[in-house]
């Protein structure tokens, strides 16, 4: 089972212009197909997605292995080609899963209920009016979870902070004496940026999920950069032409698929001592 949202599909025709939201900046332009750029944010055409109302994202509880998420503000730009690279070996060893590009959906700000009292921060999460009461379903009913990400400033984007502030409510569930939904469960992580700050995003990332008792996968790091001392309109060509991104991506994905395959889930289950902030 596959679950992809990154393709742009074949409009009917109603005789109506159809209305294009650029993912990144939420401009919207009205035409039979996207513009060629947008004119706010200068984001290349994929970037647009067909816009109108937008239901809540749902998941119907049908299981799969692996929820690979990019992390970008840009859906289809360079964390969007390192996410297609660990696609091509999900595909290619039958596994199921589910990709999201997190540009594509609404996750608010974490309302810090932990702060108020421990037992506020529950679990299914008081904010229930977005897209995140789904990602935490999907995060209990996979195996693993791949994460793709830019380098934002030395660290990761923005969107992809608020996904696992939101994950703080999984966490809390060990402070509460309460069963976890996500120990022993197979992380793998993969980064690329224009320069530096790789590693240090490497690990923010993985800092939050091991306080919900993933393990990493060997080698279950990869990450490319380009070079600040080339302009970062050269980044798309570089990375699309890199050999060393494709052996990154495709390791670190088969990587976290092996060690899932060894099912320490269920063999780790009520074994473990959680130990988290």
């Amino acid at each position: 089972m596959v679950h992809k949202e990154n393709e742009i599909q074949p409009v009917a025709d109603t005789g109506r212009p159809t209305a294009w939201r650029c993912t990144v900046c939420g401009f919207v332009f009205h035409g039979e197909k996207p513009p060629k750029g947008c004119p706010v944010c200068h984001s290349p055409t994929p970037e647009f997605i067909r816009d109108g109302q937008r239901a809540p994202l749902t998941y119907e509880g049908e299981p799969f292995d692996v929820l690979l998420i990019n992390g970008s503000t840009h859906r289809a730009g360079n964390t969007g080609h390192m996410a297609d690279l660990a696609e091509e070996i999900l595909r290619e060893q039958g596994i199921a899963y589910r990709r999201y590009n997190l540009s594509e959906h609404t996750i608010d700000y974490c309302w810090c209920c932990y702060a108020v009292r421990a037992e506020s921060c529950t679990y299914p999460c008081r904010n229930k009016n977005d897209d995140m009461p789904a990602f935490h379903r999907m995060l209990e009913a996979s195996k693993a979870v791949i994460i793709v990400s830019p380098i934002n400033w030395n660290s990761m984007s923005v969107r992809l902070k608020a996904f696992l502030d939101r994950t703080t409510c999984m966490e809390n569930l060990y402070h509460l004496k309460k069963p976890g939904h996500t120990e022993g469960k197979i992380a793998g992580i993969l980064v690329q940026g224009h320069e530096d700050g790789a590693i240090k995003t490497a690990m923010d990332i993985w800092l939050n999920f091991e306080q919900m008792g993933y393990i990493l996968a060997p080698f279950g790091i990869g990450f490319r950069t380009h070079g600040s001392e080339f302009n970062s309109s050269t980044d798309r060509e570089f990375f699309r032409n890199d050999d060393f991104i494709v052996r990154q991506a495709k390791g670190v994905t088969s990587n976290v698929i092996t060690l899932m395959k060894e099912g320490l889930e269920e063999r780790l289950k009520g074994r473990l001592v959680p130990v988290t902030e």
